[in-house]
């Protein structure tokens, strides 16, 4: 966002600088007036208002400048001279920098801080939003001699609103530390950061302001780099262009950004054009999910900071994607999150990830590193709109084949669920995962990245609040914690599979109960979020295993939390699992639902006379792909998604495919899909292959229920052939001794028939029924078919 200058009625004046932007979001800028004056004014980015500050009769070089928050009071360090002055002048016996308190709440009395030779920064510390108006200022004062010193200012307001400094004498001061060689000031959180040399290893620590006039120095962390440099670097307090400049070709361009999760990584780069002369120092921007590292013409790197596990979740960008054009050619500094201050140029940007832009990169990708760092980026980056979803998920529907690295479908179910939960409550995106992989071998081209194992942090001031609380629990988690604290679905895989192989009498114990308990709340909290008739014929029918698995979720992620949020409480996590597989299931189903509107689906799609579309052929594929990707994580799918699917691999499958597929598990058969094939299909030599094909891999029990609606008389030999088996099964080594009335009224003279039907109806006799359901499957059944098949066999009527 460019700044507007005040206005200067000079023809002569000159450009702004911009010499400091102050935690209240107020920038300090600098312009040269007629008569060789140098203004100072004050640009409010909330209002868009500028302030006339203050004016030097002379022209100066304002290295530093700061107001306090009362904007009563002008803090400003400035050059005198030049060498090419002090030469031709003689000024031998004059400070090269002066350094001024001046009152401006009028314009009165100008005090002198510092007059010496080594230039000086300034910057008043800003208390908390909303707090009242002080009478007591702090100011810190930072030397190129390597110390930074506090001061303390008491005000008072005397006749007609007028504010003065208090003493006469001395200002109270402190001394914050001493033989530094870089320093970072943080004004949002008031911290400062800085680097003492040491002889091996330098360290970094860190100070904290408080609003209560207090500071303390809270973290040490020891780095591995060796900091020789002997002219002090400064970020971050006020920008003096052509200083920085000098510096930054001297010293270790260094910054530090503040994120609640933290890492080291040493990223190495190699350069397109290295004979370039214009090359400019690395520009670090703060975007608080990303750190980004600029440099004009070769790179923009979007570091991911909240997730630095792999490298496939930052986005490495050159040539074109990495051109900012209005940042092109600038000294960049960041002063606060998603901001950056264009030095030379004097403009401040807010700077932010273009969701568009992002959704064309993704779309023009062509590596699975660049598709990876693209979809975490529009997943969890942004907030989720349904245009957003829409075309995240049209995206993954035309490119599922050509991911090869990763699963799409899987980091869209993973991703979405992590960045919807976690806002839920503190820790939990710990326990939660973010993505799919366990990890990833891939290269990113043009860049290494070396994990550098260091030692941890030391906090120094403890009952810490806010960041520093949020920092030292990932700390404390890192030392004494599980190494993998993210929910895995290794334990509920074994679980459901041998919960899945239980015998029918022992489905019916407490714990089963529970568990299917726990579905029927998911089912019914996903009824509440949902009120409008469904597009996609989904959540029509009971599915034992898929209830079974979102129960045994239910169970399983429920432990998982109570272990590690135990000051939680049941009731809010019972909520939280409900919610979590709710919106599991339901975003299943939002893919399925856009799909189904893609290619223009309806709902009434079991119409099994017909051949599928291409429509239904492409939603059959993309089904089958949420399906493998349900299986890869041992999520549940939602009710009737695998009758949907059997349906429409029934219309649009040749019919060895569709066997091939139910063979090996792709499809599976349901009671639904199976009874309406049964019924509606005519009995064609094709219809009559494709149902024997069909019942012939029924399991026991389900077949059981849906043959009784195919009347036909291979049907019926099937189920007289297996209630045969299963009843002398039953007989095991008991014998048959007494005689059984005939079956028929007319007795049929075929002795193995009669004695085969005999021994059934004994085993009936003493009340073994396996068919209860099905009263009209026994004895008399097995004879009938038997005969029927015999004399059909023959080419004879039956009657």
């Amino acid at each position: 966002m460019e700044i507007a200058a005040a206005e200067d009625t000079s023809e002569n004046s000159s450009a702004l600088y911009v010499v400091n932007v102050e935690r209240n979001g107020k920038v300090i800028y600098t312009w040269k007036g007629n008569q060789r004056s140098t203004h100072i004014g004050l640009y409010d980015l909330q209002t868009k208002q500028n302030e006339h500050l203050y004016m030097f009769e002379k022209n100066l070089h304002i290295i530093s400048c700061s107001i306090n928050n009362e904007r009563t009071l002008l803090a400003v360090s400035f050059c005198q001279y030049t060498e090419e002055e002090k030469a031709s002048q003689l000024l031998q016996s004059v400070s090269k920098y002066l350094t001024l308190l001046i009152e401006i709440h009028p314009i009165n009395n100008v005090r002198v801080l510092k007059a010496v030779d080594s230039c000086v920064r300034v910057q008043f510390l800003y208390p908390v939003e909303g707090r009242n108006a002080s009478r007591e200022s702090r100011l810190l004062l930072v030397s190129e001699d390597k110390y930074i010193e506090h001061f303390d200012i008491h005000v008072v307001a005397e006749e007609e609103h007028k504010v003065v400094i208090q003493k006469s004498g001395q200002l109270p001061r402190a001394k914050v530390v001493d033989d530094l060689v870089w320093a970072q000031w943080d004004m949002m959180e008031q911290r400062l950061f800085y680097i003492v040399p040491k002889e091996s290893k330098s360290t970094l620590r860190c100070v904290q302001f408080y609003p209560d006039e207090n500071f303390n120095s809270i973290l040490e962390s020891h780095l591995d780099i060796a900091v020789n440099d002997t002219q002090l670097k400064l970020v971050n307090f006020g920008y003096d262009y052509c200083q920085d400049q000098d510096v930054a070709s001297k010293s270790l361009n260094l910054q530090v950004f503040t994120s609640k999760a933290g890492y080291n990584k040493t990223f190495t780069v190699s350069l397109e054009r290295t004979e370039s002369h214009e090359l400019k120092e690395v520009a670090f921007m703060n975007l608080d999910y990303y750190v980004a590292a600029y440099l004009p013409g070769q790179f923009l790197h979007l570091l991911n900071v909240q997730h630095p596990d792999l490298l496939c979740y930052s986005l490495f960008l050159t040539g074109e994607n990495a051109r900012i054009d209005t940042l092109q050619n600038c000294s960049i500094r960041s002063p606060w999150v998603s901001t950056v201050l264009a030095c030379d140029a004097g403009s401040l940007y807010n700077v932010s990830i273009s969701d568009s832009a992002l959704l064309q990169f993704l779309q023009k990708s062509k590596r699975d590193c660049e598709r990876l760092a693209a979809l975490h980026c529009a997943l969890l980056y942004f907030q989720h709109t349904e245009d957003l979803e829409m075309q995240i998920i049209r995206w993954i529907s035309e490119n599922l084949s050509t991911c090869h690295s990763f699963d799409p479908i899987q980091e869209f179910i993973i991703a979405s669920l992590y960045c919807r939960m976690c806002p839920e409550i503190q820790n939990l995106d710990k326990l939660l995962p973010y993505t799919s992989l366990h990890d990833w071998i891939g290269v990113v081209p043009g860049v290494i990245c070396a994990t550098d194992i260091i030692s941890l942090p030391v906090l120094e001031f403890q009952n810490s609040k806010g960041f520093w609380e949020k920092l030292n629990s990932n700390l404390e988690s890192v030392k004494y914690a599980e190494p993998h604290l993210h929910y895995h679905s290794n334990a509920l895989r074994r679980e459901w599979r041998n919960l899945s192989e239980e015998r029918e009498e022992r489905r019916a114990t407490a714990y089963l109960r529970n568990i299917f308990e726990n579905a029927k709340k998911v089912l019914s909290h996903l009824d509440t979020w949902d009120s409008e008739a469904r597009l996609v014929p989904l959540f029509e029918e009971e599915d034992y295993q898929q209830q079974l698995l979102m129960g045994l979720m239910v169970v399983q992620l429920k432990d998982h939390l109570m272990r590690h949020l135990q000051y939680v409480g049941k009731k809010k996590i019972d909520q939280i699992v409900l919610d979590y597989v709710a919106n599991l299931l339901n975003l299943v189903h939002r893919i399925m639902k856009e799909v189904w509107r893609r290619y223009q689906l309806h709902s009434c799609i079991f119409c099994f006379d017909e051949r599928g579309t291409a429509g239904e052929f492409a939603v059959f594929h993309i089904m089958s792909r949420i399906l493998e990707a349900a299986n890869g994580m041992c999520i549940p799918l939602p009710p009737g998604f695998h009758t949907l699917h059997l349906g429409l691999g029934v219309r649009c499958l040749p019919l060895h495919t569709l066997l091939h597929y139910i063979d090996n598990g792709i499809l599976q058969l349901t009671e639904t899909c199976v009874r309406k094939l049964l019924k509606d299909l005519d009995d064609t030599e094709q219809n009559e292959k494709l149902k024997f094909s069909i019942v012939m891999r029924l399991p026991e029990a389900l077949g059981q229920k849906v043959c009784q609606y195919w009347n036909h008389p291979i049907n019926a030999n099937l189920i007289a052939r297996k209630y045969v088996k299963l009843l002398l099964g039953k007989l095991g080594n008991r014998q048959c001794s007494r005689p059984i009335p005939e079956r028929l009224s007319i007795p049929v003279e075929f002795l193995p028939l009669n004695y085969l039907t005999n021994m059934l109806a004994e085993i009936e006799n003493q009340g073994v029924h396996p068919y209860e359901k099905q009263d009209h499957v026994n004895a008399r059944f097995v004879e009938e078919t038997a005969l029927k098949h015999t004399m059909t066999l023959l080419g004879l009527k039956y009657s």
